[in-house]
This record gives structure tokens, sequence and C-alpha cells, in this order.
């Protein structure tokens, strides 16, 4: 066996698939792409998300307490990966981009109508943003496109690598110990 450096490990760990998160603040809506994000808990359906200063939504996200969880798709890995090499300081990524911008329910921060699912959220727990920038939010609605045909979602690898959803394994007839959950 190869070691490797101990700061690799999410190329191992990647917990879940690229999502791009949106805000609102002052009128002005924004979107970054990010990677590291985890489940937290069922109920309430907690998400754990570490957003930094260094990234423009960091301020939104601490003003507002709300945000969207989009969920892209394989047909807009170019746009994800260029959403998250520019800046919302600087840039308008909802015109660059072309996304189209759906008023939520429950929060100011759009929903991306390109992407398969949007989960809005609150900041259900702020007290480790200013030693681990983690945002602890509360999943309050989610919306998926039933319609939409491309499914496969994109998972971060470092380096600029991903991998791609492929097929799909259906144990849950032997979950028999979490059957209780939703």
């Amino acid at each position: 066996m190869k070691e490797i450096p101990a700061s690799q490990a999410y190329r191992l760990l990647e917990p879940g698939p690229i999502v791009l998160v949106a805000t609102s603040h002052k009128g002005r809506p924004n979107v970054m792409t990010l990677g590291f994000h985890m489940m937290i808990q069922h109920v309430p359906p907690l998400i754990g998300c570490i957003i930094g200063p260094w990234d423009h939504s960091y301020q939104a996200l601490r003003a507002t307490g709300e945000c969207v969880i989009a969920i892209p798709t394989l047909d807009l890995a170019e746009t994800v990966v260029d959403i998250g090499i520019c800046s919302g300081d600087t840039v308008d990524k909802f015109q660059r981009f072309g996304l189209k911008p759906r008023s939520a329910s429950e929060v100011k921060a759009p929903l991306i109508g390109d992407c398969l699912a949007n989960i809005e959220c609150r900041v259900a727990d702020a007290s480790l943003v200013d030693t681990y920038n983690l945002f602890i939010l509360e999943a309050k609605r989610i919306w998926i496109d039933a319609a939409r045909n491309e499914r496969r979602m994109m998972h971060h690898c470092g380096g600029g690598s991903f991998t791609v959803d492929g097929g799909t394994l259906d144990f849950g007839d032997r979950m028999t110990k979490w059957r209780h959950l939703p």
C-alpha cells in the first residue's frame, strides 16, 4: 500500500454529490458550488455544510440564515465547475450562466430551475461556524423535477476530478432495522 497525505481523506470519503448553494442578500441572488456537505440526522432533517469567509455566499448565509441547496446533474457539469471558479462579489452568476431562478416557498434565496432537486433550508445551528465554518442547516421543503431525464450526479474527488453516478443497488428489503425512518 502507498501512503497519501491525511489531508486527502475527503478524496476517499466524499459525502455526496456536488451541490449548488443559492443565497439572496440585499436583493441580490448568488450561487456557489459546494462539495463539503453531509447529512447529520433524519428528523428534523439536518445538513452540515462547510462554507467559509473566503466564499462570497458566507456573508449572505450569516446575514439571512437561509439558502437553497440545489442538486445539479451531469448535463450541468461544466457550468457547475465554472460557477465554482468565479466569485459572486464581481459576477451575477445567474445571468452569466443562464440559470433559471424560481421563487422558493419559505426562503428568499431562489430555487434553481435547471437542477434535479432543490432543498429550501434555514440555519438551525451556527455555533460551529466561527471554529469550523460549519453551518447546520434544516431542510424545510424539497422540490424535485420528476420530468427530468438526466439524473446522474457528480461527486468531487479532488484535484478537478469527479466520479459520476452509474447504476443503483436496491437492498431496501434487507434493511429491516431502519424501516421506521421516513
